[in-house]
């Protein structure tokens, strides 16, 4: 299982991201927030340029945004594996996954706990990644929906069904307890379960 560090719960962000860097975590998780797509705002792409200065992980971003196309082109400057952005935005969504794929960055779509994962069936041959949330996105420190299991066997006999090699990344609640809900993943993104707690590797392996 790969582990992604989500650090939206940090109280010191380059502090745990340098303490990141010295676990064997798979991806920075990146959670970008305009404040309107979700109630919440994160720090401008003017502070989260110099994430370079206190880790070398590539990044698995997260944008939860009204206008995707207009964040790509930043995040596809840094040190960036996977751009994510949300199907329920309806518009532009092929246009934004041919943008995300000009920059030779991997891209997902992500599904809110509500979200049917049909939903991603037309945009699967430009796919490498669906984000499952496992909450309602915009807020870290969120309790796992317990649904989530069987949406991700749901999800992953989707992909089988299509032949797909599409990777899952499911993203909120994730610990020790709730890892157990997601056999069907391939990515754990967890947050406060890592940055919370003295030992990040400690943590990461128990996801493992």
């Amino acid at each position: 299982m790969m582990v992604s560090a989500s650090f939206l719960s940090s109280s010191n962000v380059p502090l745990d991201l340098k303490k990141l860097n010295e676990t064997d975590v798979d991806f920075i998780h990146v959670d970008v927030m305009d404040g309107k797509f979700v109630s919440n705002k994160t720090m401008p792409f003017s502070e989260m340029k110099n994430i370079y200065k206190y880790t070398d992980k590539r990044l698995d971003v997260h944008l939860m945004v009204e206008d995707p196309k207009k964040y790509i082109p930043l995040y596809a400057e840094l040190n960036t594996e996977y751009i994510t952005f949300h199907v329920e935005l309806m518009d532009d969504i092929l246009e934004n996954l041919e943008l995300i794929k000009s920059y030779g960055i991997k891209c997902g779509l992500a599904i809110k706990p509500n979200t049917p994962v049909k939903s991603i069936v037309p945009y699967l041959p430009l796919l490498d990644l669906v984000l499952v949330m496992s909450v309602e996105p915009g807020m870290g420190g969120q309790e796992f929906i317990s649904s989530t299991e069987a949406k991700l066997h749901e999800l992953r006999a989707l992909l089988q069904t299509y032949h797909s090699n599409v990777l899952v990344n499911v993203d909120g609640g994730i610990n020790d307890v709730t890892k157990e809900y997601c056999h069907d993943s391939d990515i754990l993104t967890a947050g406060s379960f890592i940055i919370k707690e003295k030992s990040f590797q400690r943590q990461i392996d128990s996801l493992r």
